[in-house]
C-alpha cells in the first residue's frame, strides 16, 4: 500500500538509509518481516521493517491501557423534599459522604409535588444547608437551581 517510489527505511536488524521501495520490500521480505509506512507525510516517507501482527498487537495493548485509565464518572442521586425532617436529611447526607468518598459525584435535588412548588425557598435552604454539611468531603459543582418540578444540585468529590 506504499504510493512513494523512495523511502526512508528503519527498525531493528537493519541499517537506517533512504533506499527504493523494491529494495526494501526485498530487504524486509529477506528479514521475514513486514514493511510499514510509519509516517507518511515526511519527505521521504518513513518506513519500517517490523513483524505486523505483533505491531498491530501492541498498538491494541496500548490502546487498552489508555482506555482502562480513563476515569469513569459515576453519578449518584439523592432525592429530598421540601418538607424532609432532620432525621431524614442526617440519614440521606450519611448516603452522600459516602458516595463522595467512593470518588461518585453526587445529584441532589428537591422534588416538589403539587402546590409545594410555592415552597421554592425552603428547596434552596435545604440544598444550602446539604452542600454546607458536605464542605469537608467534596464542593458544589452546580448551585441549586429550579428545572420543572425539582430543584438539583451537584456536588464533586474533592481530590
Amino acid at each position: 500500500m506504499i504510493t512513494a517510489p523512495v523511502v526512508r527505511v528503519v527498525g531493528d536488524n537493519v541499517e537506517p538509509g533512504i533506499m527504493n521501495l523494491r529494495d526494501a520490500l526485498v530487504l524486509a521480505e529477506k528479514l521475514e518481516l513486514d514493511l510499514v509506512e510509519i509516517s507518511p507525510s515526511a519527505n521521504p516517507p518513513v518506513c519500517k521493517v517490523i513483524n505486523y501482527k505483533k505491531f498491530l498487537y501492541e498498538q491494541k495493548k496500548k490502546q487498552k491501557e489508555i482506555k482502562a485509565k480513563t476515569a469513569k464518572v459515576v453519578i449518584k442521586e439523592i432525592r429530598l423534599g421540601p418538607n424532609t425532617d432532620d432525621h431524614d436529611f442526617n440519614f440521606k447526607l450519611k448516603h452522600a459522604i459516602s458516595f463522595l468518598e467512593e470518588g461518585a459525584k453526587v445529584k441532589i435535588d428537591v422534588f416538589f409535588k403539587g402546590r409545594s412548588i410555592i415552597y421554592k425557598e425552603k428547596g434552596e435552604i435545604i440544598l444550602l444547608k446539604f452542600a454546607q454539611e458536605l464542605a469537608d468531603y467534596g464542593k458544589v459543582e452546580r448551585m441549586p437551581k429550579l428545572e420543572g418540578k425539582r430543584m438539583i444540585m451537584i456536588v464533586a468529590p474533592k481530590k
